[in-house]
This record gives structure tokens, sequence and C-alpha cells, in this order.
């Protein structure tokens, strides 16, 4: 199994990222997939995650302003995330389980700098 995260960068307050998570060895519809964030000097934390039925969850700090989707023919997951604050800084990680929140699998991450 293999996950990678990426579509990271530098936005001002109030952008605009999406984040992608490529998989491999990953069958989406069998398993659920979950967006994570580490802060600087923080704890990782989650953020969004889809279960393997399609049902959606999100942290109270992102609820209504950050969307999860998949693409099961490309293998991979999105997160949108709209209305960026200097809080959502944080290096994103994408993850696999059988339930969500409960990860197997992590990928590599990728940096969101939301600054201006």
């Amino acid at each position: 199994v293999q996950l990678q995260a990426s579509g990271g960068g530098s936005v001002q307050p109030g952008g605009s990222l999406r984040l992608s998570c490529t998989t491999s060895g990953v069958a989406l519809g069998t398993y659920a997939m979950g967006w994570f964030r580490q802060a600087p000097g923080k704890e990782r934390e989650g953020v969004s995650c889809m279960s393997s039925i399609g049902s959606t969850y999100y942290k109270d700090p992102v609820e209504g302003r950050f969307t999860i989707s998949r693409d099961n023919a490309k293998n991979t997951v999105y997160l949108q995330l709209n209305s960026l604050k200097p809080d959502d800084t944080a290096v994103y990680y994408c993850a696999a389980g059988v339930t969500c929140w409960l990860m197997d699998y992590w990928g590599k991450g990728t940096l969101v700098t939301v600054s201006s």
C-alpha cells in the first residue's frame, strides 16, 4: 500500500487549495480514507474522513470549509480547502484504514502554509 499526498503550497488567508492523495494497493471502495494534519509544535489531528461507503466526516475547525471526495477510477482522494486561515498551516497527510479515524497506512505529507 502506498499513499502520496500532493497539492500543498503557500496561500493568503481566504485562499483555496486542493490536495490530492494518490494511492496504490488500496481499493478505495473498501477502505476508509482520511486526511490528517500536524501543525508546528502540535500533535497530529484528524481533519476529514470518508468511509468505504462514502460517508463523510469533518472535524469542527474545518467543517463547512473543507470537502473530501474521491475518484475511484483514478485511485485518488481529494481534500478541497477553502477559506483558509493561518491556523490551517500544517503538514497534511492522507491515510487509509478499515474505519474512519483508525488508520493503518500513511503517506508522506504535503505542506500547506497560510500567511499574508
